[in-house]
Parts: C-alpha cells; sequence; structure tokens
C-alpha cells in the first residue's frame, strides 16, 4: 500500500487563530455553508448499464440532480484508455495539453496542468485535500504531493478498501475535497463485457459503495452547515464484448451524475464535457479560474447559452447515412433564430445529411464515419455546425462544396475595436478553404481568417477593427472544396472591447 501522509499539521495554529478570531467570523460563517466536493469515478462504466442495472444510489442522485451523456476522444489524439481519460478529468483539460496518451504517462505535462486538488491547494492552502484509488497510478502519479492525503488502495482490498477508506474519511474527518475511483465495473468489463450479468453485478456493487459515500456525507455532524457538490463520472466505456481503448461509441461513453445546490434535480444537459468536472469542483470552493491555467473545463454550475444548442428539439434521424443508427436523432439544416445558411453556389446532390453547412452532434457526426478524426472535435459542445464536403460527396453528386454559414448582426461600436471568437476544429485537402469575412453594416464582406490547413480542435480569438460610425456586424463562414474533408464552428460570439 502506497500511502503519502498528510500535510494538515502543518494549518493546525493557523486553523486554531481563524477560529479565534472574533465574532465576526463566526456571523461570516454562519451566514454561508461551507462548500465541500465529493468526485467518484467509476472505471469502465456505462451510463445506459447503471440504468439497465439494480443501481438505486446512483438512481437517487440522478433523480436529486444533473445526468450527462457524454463522449471523449480517440485516437489520434489518444485511446480510450484510464490514462488519459482520468488525467482528462483531473487535470481539466483535453490530452492534447495534458500529454497522456496511454496508461504509463509518459511525458505527462502535469507540472503545467496540474490536478484540481493541487489547484485548491495553492489557491487555499487551509483547505483539506483527499484521493484515495484502486488504480495505483492516479494516486501515485496523477495527484501530486501538495494533496494533504493520497492512498493506494492495495490490490487485496481492492474497491472494498477504497470505499471503506472514502467512508471512514468522509465519516470521521473534515475533507474539503475528495476524489475517489472504484475499479470492479472496468475489470468486470475485460473480464466478461459489457453486455455481461457479471458486468451488471458489479454496476450494482459500485452503487451500493457510492450509497456508503452519499451516507456517510449525509451523516457528518455538520452536514447542515455544508454545500457538498458530489459528482459521479467515468474514464471511457466498454464494448459489449468487453475491452476499450478503439473508437467505437461505446468505448468513447462517459457520463457525468451531480448534485448540489445550484443543480436542478431531475435534469439531463448535453453541453458537458469531462473536463468540466475538475472546473466544476474548484469553482464549487470558491476558487477563481484564472484564464492563465488553460483550462479546457468549465463549470457546471455555469451553464454558457449557445446559438446552435437551441437546434436539439429539431435534430432528425438519418437520410441518406446507413452507418449511423436509424433511431439517432442529429442533424438538421435549419438554422437558429438569426442565422442562415447561403447555398446559392452549393453543388447538387450528394448525401443528404451533409448538403451545405449542417447541424449536428458528435453522437452522429463520427458515427458518420469512424477513424477519421472526427472523434478529435473535442471543444465543440452539443450541437455544432459543420461542413463535411467528404461525407457530402459520398454518393453522386455534381459540382462543387461552396456553404457560407452567416450569423446574426451582433451589435459593436464604431471605431472602436471588438473580438470575434468561436471553437474550430478544421481539417484540409487541397483545393479545399475555409474562410471567415465580416460584413459591417450590410457593408461588403472582409475577409479576417483564412484556414489552408489543418487546425486542431480549439477557441480562435480575433480582433476586429470596427469602421466608425458602424453599429453591427455579421460573420460568414464560407467552406468550399469537393471531396476534401471538414471544418466545425461552434460557439460562436462577437463582444465589444
Amino acid at each position: 500500500m502506497s500511502i503519502h501522509l498528510s500535510r494538515r499539521s502543518l494549518f493546525a495554529s493557523a486553523a486554531a487563530l481563524a477560529v479565534s478570531a472574533g465574532p465576526l467570523g463566526s456571523v461570516a460563517r454562519a451566514a454561508a455553508r461551507t462548500p465541500k466536493v465529493l468526485v467518484i469515478g467509476l472505471d469502465g462504466a456505462l451510463l445506459t448499464r447503471i440504468k439497465d442495472a439494480d443501481a438505486p444510489n446512483l438512481e437517487a442522485l440522478m433523480a436529486a440532480g444533473l445526468t450527462v451523456p457524454s463522449s471523449i476522444y480517440a485516437n489520434p489524439l489518444a485511446p480510450t484508455l484510464s490514462g488519459p481519460g482520468w488525467s482528462t478529468i483531473i487535470t481539466g483539460v483535453w490530452p492534447d495539453k495534458h500529454n497522456v496518451k496511454d496508461n504509463a504517462f509518459t511525458g505527462h505535462k502535469f507540472a503545467q496542468y496540474p490536478d484540481f486538488l493541487t489547484r485548491a491547494e495553492r489557491a487555499k492552502p487551509s483547505l483539506t485535500t483527499y484521493a484515495v484509488s484502486s488504480w495505483a497510478p492516479l494516486t501515485d502519479t496523477v495527484f501530486s504531493t501538495a494533496v494533504d492525503t493520497r492512498v493506494s488502495t492495495p490490490s487485496a482490498e481492492y474497491d472494498t478498501g477504497t470505499a471503506a477508506r472514502a467512508v471512514a474519511q468522509l465519516r470521521d474527518g473534515d475533507p474539503d475535497a475528495v476524489f475517489v475511483q472504484l475499479d470492479g465495473i472496468d475489470h468486470a468489463g475485460h473480464s466478461y463485457g459489457a453486455a455481461s450479468r457479471q458486468y451488471l453485478d458489479a454496476v450494482h456493487a459500485a452503487d451500493a459503495q457510492v450509497g456508503q459515500m452519499v451516507a456517510a456525507v449525509k451523516g457528518r455532524a455538520g452536514y447542515g452547515s455544508e454545500d457538498w457538490l458530489v459528482m459521479v463520472t467515468a474514464d471511457h466505456g466498454h464494448t459489449d464484448a468487453g475491452g476499450h481503448g478503439g473508437s467505437s461509441a461505446p468505448e468513447r461513453s462517459t457520463f457525468l451524475i451531480a448534485t448540489g445546490s445550484a443543480l436542478t434535480a431531475g435534469s439531463v444537459r448535453y453541453d458537458v464535457k469531462m473536463p468540466d468536472v475538475a472546473a466544476s469542483a474548484l469553482a464549487h470552493l470558491q476558487i477563481a479560474l484564472d484564464p492563465a491555467w488553460g483550462l479546457d473545463g468549465r463549470p457546471v454550475q455555469q451553464p454558457v447559452a449557445d446559438d446552435f444548442d437551441t437546434l436539439r428539439p429539431q435534430l432528425r434521424t438519418r437520410a441518406d447515412e446507413s452507418g449511423i443508427g436509424a433511431a439517432v436523432l442529429g442533424f438538421t439544416h435549419t438554422p437558429p433564430a438569426g442565422w442562415s445558411v447561403d447555398n446559392s453556389a452549393m453543388g447538387a446532390g450528394g448525401v443528404t445529411e451533409w448538403r451545405g453547412w449542417s447541424f449536428t452532434t458528435d453522437e452522429f457526426w463520427t458515427a458518420a464515419q469512424r477513424d477519421q478524426a472526427r472523434e478529435s472535435n473535442i471543444r465543440a459542445r452539443n450541437v455544432f455546425a459543420v461542413a463535411d464536403g467528404d461525407e457530402w460527396s459520398d454518393t453522386t453528386y455534381s459540382g462543387t462544396f461552396d456553404s457560407t454559414l452567416v450569423s446574426p448582426a451582433y451589435p459593436v461600436t464604431g471605431g472602436a475595436a471588438a473580438t470575434l471568437t468561436y471553437t474550430t476544429y478544421y481539417r484540409q485537402e487541397s483545393p479545399q478553404k475555409g474562410e471567415v469575412l465580416v460584413s459591417y453594416d450590410g457593408a461588403a464582406p472582409v475577409s479576417v481568417r483564412t484556414y489552408t490547413a489543418d487546425v486542431p480542435s480549439r477557441t480562435e480569438t480575433v480582433t476586429l477593427q470596427v469602421p466608425a460610425g458602424v453599429t453591427t456586424a455579421r460573420v460568414r463562414f464560407r467552406y468550399t472544396g469537393g471531396n476534401n474533408w471538414y471544418w466545425v464552428i461552434d460557439g460562436v460570439r462577437i463582444t465589444r472591447s
């Protein structure tokens, strides 16, 4: 067993001084509940199988809070393995930043992108942080020595020992942030497959352990004065036959179940990604998220409105695509309010789903053709816009792909700078081109950015010099090409400086 001893004694004297600081301190503590976080990781768990299993405790958490089906990447960004998966959850950044590509953690960048407990300690050293895992690399490698207590459970004890230690800490200690990883579901997936009775039994066993932890939280003497955010998540999924590492939807499947004072009971969302776990924990602990940290996550307690996401109720099932499940809802050509698509120069024929700019989801778009790096579209969320000349040309067509996505008119201030931001992911093959143009007060569009080479998933920032006297600006995203690759756009906005 690897146990890393607590540093809490270093802060005992400071804590005692704070307690004796006087009546104003007492009033402040009484006025607000103390924020605390519990993150439980269920290695290799599938949300769909949780719903099939006898899992009353997880079902109770879903009823009391938020449920999020989500997905991760696949190669070439990283395989769907535990090393990259847990590193993404724990650090709040995707593999292109933390650089974990396998379970050896070779070349990791945890010094630059540390775990969320380390960030919490650095921001508020008085916090008590605790991590315990059945899979030792997490507490030995991913979580740093800044964490007060890191415990790698002996293999002979496995999840029973991990859960018992977590329960004892939650019940008898005074932790502010706790991370727990249980491994039994993943073990059952590898041994018997996700479609097996044994996998469901493992979910049931993990559910009971989750119930013990939640009961320990609720049984705390100070529970009434505490504000707990509880998050349950997974690093990857499993195939029915067993195993993971590939690009199939079950292997890329993850989820978040979360309960807390800022979350709506019984709610379901589709805009949440796995780096959000770390960001949500830090935000709940009232730690400001420094942009310099480069986090990819954002707090689930602070949802961000996006025009394309309003289209989810309008999504329809496949038209020409045969590889997508017949019941999967995932595309529309109808733009959101204020947006339009100019297909006046668009070629004829082609695959219906991708004729001109389309609005789609990860589940739908990646199923159109696996292993062509669509799985690396990690920073688009929920519904996004895509121009996909490669898929459009998979049936009889004529002419070229030439389609322009046009934004609403955003308010700007004449003579001042404005900032255009959007999430993009672009894969190039000549003669394809992507062009971003801006039109001020309806004047001729001006090119502000051109894409003729691969661009990984990222958020772009373009400074606009707004002409004097202008009050509005529209953005145009024009994709031209043929049997080439694709362009993704999401999260478009213009803000005044």
